[in-house]
């Protein structure tokens, strides 16, 4: 955006935090403006998570450009950009209608843009760029091509999802457990200016990988010692073991015969039901079960195959009210 006097602004992206495609795509969507727009001075970045209430603090948009990538939509007359690929994209009806009619009346085809069927939000954003601004995404084929396998779980097994030999893995797991939140921020930039391997090696990240991985064997112990699979479900409770986050795979890796998981885990800020399909399943997909309607009816959301609920810390047990509930619906 350039004012009246044609002077440039600031752009702000807000971006799913602690997600691989979030962080990607915030990248992507950085070069694409660049490039493609030109508009903005500079960039600064603002993570968002799935939390109990408010998403969005109003008060965060800026003056300037306001940019929302693989999150939920905003109706704000601030946001400026939105890019999802998320089933659950809408809050509310009203949510939905509003972006609709911007895509009626032409105000926002340009501007704003959905579509669930692709595997990850940075290649939905590198498509719009290629084919509605003429954007060359060929650079970024790696990165792109790393998004869709980390957040379509299209890795070749649970062992190569598990085991992190390749650097995507080795940053997924770095962004996932960030606790400092400067860290994704100063990540974001690089993934579209170095190759992923010449990212994990930047020592500010080497200096966090081997505590990082210890925690990763810690997490796949503590796991190995509390899940259980039933009736192809496998279900695990760590709430007492709080933890910013962990490998999602870890459940399948220990249980390949599982069709579902269903995990309680605890962090500073919420109580989370995660709701996974393992992605190695022989069973058909016709006969699996949509987890983000499921997770929709008790506030949350995501994919058909993988979803998740937010509940505030101090209500525990309504999350272990809603995870039996699940999983009694899963195991049916």
């Amino acid at each position: 955006m350039t004012r009246g006097d044609g002077t440039q602004v600031d752009c702000k992206v807000f971006y799913h935090d602690k997600c691989f495609d979030g962080a990607c795509s915030a990248s992507l969507f950085t070069r694409f403006h660049r490039e493609c727009i030109g508009t903005a001075k500079d960039f600064s970045y603002f993570g968002l998570v799935h939390r109990a209430g408010a998403l969005f603090d109003e008060k965060e948009f800026i003056d300037g450009e306001n940019a929302i990538v693989d999150f939920k939509y905003s109706p704000s007359p601030k946001v400026t950009w939105w890019f999802d690929h998320h089933l659950s994209a809408f809050l509310t009806p009203e949510d939905e209608a509003d972006f609709r009619r911007g895509q009626a009346n032409g105000s926002q085809t340009m501007r704003k843009f959905f579509d669930p069927d692709y595997t990850s939000c940075t290649s939905w954003i590198a498509h719009i760029a290629e084919t509605k601004f003429g954007m060359n995404v060929a650079p970024l084929a790696e990165l792109i091509q790393w998004a869709d396998i980390v957040d379509g779980a299209k890795y070749e097994s649970a062992s190569a999802a598990v085991e992190m030999a390749e650097p995507a893995m080795k940053l997924t797991m770095v962004i996932e457990s960030a606790t400092d939140c400067a860290l994704v921020p100063r990540l974001i930039p690089l993934f579209t200016q170095m190759s992923l391997e010449d990212v994990l090696a930047e020592p500010f990240v080497q200096e966090l990988l081997g505590p990082l991985m210890e925690r990763h064997r810690a997490a796949i112990a503590l796991i190995r010692e509390r899940s259980r699979c039933e009736g192809g479900v496998i279900t695990f409770d760590i709430t007492d073991q709080p933890t910013e986050g962990y490998n999602k795979f870890i459940p399948y890796y220990l249980h390949p015969e599982g069709v579902y998981n269903v995990g309680l885990s605890k962090s500073s800020f919420r109580v989370k039901v995660s709701v996974g399909t393992n992605p190695w399943t022989t069973r058909p997909m016709s006969e699996l079960i949509n987890l983000a309607a499921i997770c929709e009816r008790y506030g949350g959301g995501g994919h058909a195959r993988v979803g998740a609920i937010s509940f505030p810390v101090d209500r525990e047990d309504e999350a272990r009210k809603a995870t039996a509930e699940i999983v009694a619906e899963l195991r049916g």
